[in-house]
């Protein structure tokens, strides 16, 4: 049977992009490599909506994770982490692997920070160093309001807002420069429309100047080597040359459609899942403030998500997540980013209310497929 892949990572990959990774390898030291990686360097420079270089690592996300820990702070240094979801407390757990001290708030998993919590904190103690935040939570399907919390660390000069933009990048318009934020990092299988494998990380003056009195323990991770290569046309270390040259096809696509327009199907086709999910009865975890990058849905009463996501898995090839940690088996999750449209939408409902039938569950088969197409109809 046809796979249907509708997860918050990896996603579906563009036939461009896989044609690319498919032709002979190229030397990554040589001229045609440095003219890939040039047009690969503006396309990031689009996609972030900066001026400023985009420096990539061959790592899933988690790299520039710790990238964005260790070439900034100083052993001592504290900061302060929104924890509202396993993204968050992943930037806990690296931020205290190197020694930092962690200040955390606790966000209630489904929900949204509050800014002005934030401004509160750094108000009542000014040596906090950085504000780790996501800009959207895949674990939950939840957006944090980042822009509103660069307009409260934006004036601060001892203070840098780092963002874990893993499933924001590509979903949403992130003005990384007239926002004003600090340092932000994607990941290459998501929005981005290719494997997993690469990892990014924009970086303002503000925080190259962070860098400078670093002392943490770097070594693969090390902006500044990776600056030095990269502004040569050339990486510090061998790079994942099959993606980049799948990247240089995924940013063109990008490009092509328009950043805007991007912005807009992604918010369309999330208003349509959320419909639909809703017309059949089901609860959304994040009603709140949902991301229009993967919708989470609380599992119908009595029904353990994991059964429903096996059913769809081996019954109708589609794959959809599920809860990670404290929400395992309680919540799942339909991812509707990167090389997503209306009819990834129709397949993942239609799917869904079949699996709901086969499984007992007392819907009527087609109400969810309606609310959606009325939704893409608009």
């Amino acid at each position: 049977m046809k796979r249907y892949l509708l997860t918050p990572g990896p996603t579906p990959i563009p036939s461009e992009a896989l044609l690319a990774m498919a032709k002979p390898a190229i030397y990554h030291r040589g001229p045609e490599f440095k003219e890939v990686l040039a047009e690969v360097k503006e396309g990031l420079k689009y996609l972030f909506q900066t001026d400023r270089e985009v420096y990539f690592f061959t790592s899933s996300g988690t790299g520039s994770m710790e990238a964005a820990v260790c070439n900034f702070l100083c052993s001592g240094d504290k900061v302060l982490v929104v924890q509202g979801g396993k993204f968050g407390e992943r930037w806990r757990d690296i931020c205290m692997a190197y020694g930092l001290q962690v200040d955390s708030i606790d966000v209630e998993w489904g929900k949204a920070v509050d800014p002005e919590e934030i401004k509160s904190r750094l108000e009542d103690d000014p040596s906090i160093k950085a504000v780790f935040v996501q800009f959207t939570e895949s674990s939950t399907g939840v957006k944090h309001d980042v822009e509103r919390i660069a307009q409260i660390t934006g004036p601060l000069d001892q203070t840098l807002l780092i963002v874990d933009a893993v499933t924001g990048i590509g979903v949403y318009k992130i003005e990384t420069d007239a926002w004003k934020l600090d340092v932000v990092i994607t990941g290459s299988q998501k929005a981005l429309m290719i494997p997993p494998g690469l990892s990014f990380i924009c970086v303002s003056d503000k925080a190259w100047r962070f860098a400078e009195r670093s002392n943490l323990p770097k070594y693969y991770f090390d902006l500044r080597k990776e600056k030095k290569a990269q502004d040569k046309n050339e990486n510090a270390y061998t790079p994942a040359v099959p993606l980049v040259m799948a990247l240089r096809e995924t940013l063109r696509l990008i490009r092509t459609e328009g950043l805007d327009q991007v912005v807009e199907r992604h918010a369309r086709l999330a208003e349509a899942t959320r419909a639909a999910v809703q017309a059949l009865g089901l609860e959304l975890f994040a009603p709140e403030s949902p991301s229009n990058a993967v919708t989470a849905v609380k599992s119908p009463k009595g029904m353990d998500s994991s059964r429903l996501i096996k059913h769809l898995r081996e019954k109708y090839s589609i794959t959809f997540a599920g809860g990670q940690d404290r929400l395992k088996g309680k919540i799942f999750r339909i991812a509707h980013l990167g090389f997503a449209d209306r009819f990834d939408v129709i397949t993942a409902i239609a799917g869904l209310e079949m699996a709901l039938y086969d499984l007992g569950y007392p819907i009527q088969l087609s109400a969810g497929v309606r609310a959606a197409q009325e939704r893409l109809l608009k």
